[in-house]
């Protein structure tokens, strides 16, 4: 079990110091040295038209698309905009499920976690997302389910986690996630 596995990391909030991308950020730092986990930029995708499907799709729609395709798992990190799932990792999403039949999602174990200022740490956004991954099937990690409240008060200064018991959930998420993607992957 030495192999080291590739994680493409999706944080649906585009702002640079976004709570979304700090709670990433601090996910892979906890992770296992045999989980290579990055941030893959979504924001310059332009929005999904299938119109411009054709042999020579935009730039961006290639380029994300080959990155997503040779990784072992995808982490979804996201907040909650009006109950609802970011429009920019919907795109995302949409954009890697196309042309059909060739999706970069079908069968890559996923995971998800949401995070609000609020207390219910982006339910709604995180559920909504898992409507998505099931139909492009994507076998979705469980447990531990990981709804983070209070994303506003999460770090410290020197961006450590003030509380334990988020900084236990958080490395338990990415160690399970690790033996979940061994476990459901398919072979390459």
């Amino acid at each position: 079990m030495s192999d080291t596995l590739n994680v493409v990391v999706l944080v649906g909030s585009l702002r640079k110091e976004s709570y979304t991308r700090r709670l990433a950020q601090a996910l892979i730092k906890l992770a296992p040295a045999t989980l290579k986990m990055e941030i893959v930029p979504i924001g310059e995708l332009p929005l999904y038209n299938q119109d411009l499907e054709s042999d020579a799709p935009p730039p961006p729609w290639r380029a994300f698309r080959d990155r997503v395709r040779p990784a072992d798992g995808a982490l979804f990190a996201t907040p909650e905009y009006n109950r609802a799932l970011p429009a920019v990792l919907k795109n995302a999403i949409d954009v890697g499920s196309r042309p059909y039949g060739k999706s970069v999602w079908s069968g890559k174990p996923a995971a998800i976690v949401s995070n609000s200022p609020g207390m219910i740490g982006g339910f709604g956004a995180n559920h909504q997302l898992r409507q998505s991954l099931v139909f492009l099937d994507m076998p979705i990690l469980q447990q531990p389910e990981a709804y983070i409240g209070g994303s506003d008060k999460l770090f410290d200064e020197r961006g450590e986690f003030v509380n334990p018991t988020t900084r236990d959930l958080c490395t338990r998420l990415v160690t399970t996630f690790e033996a979940w993607i061994r476990a459901t992957r398919k072979p390459k």
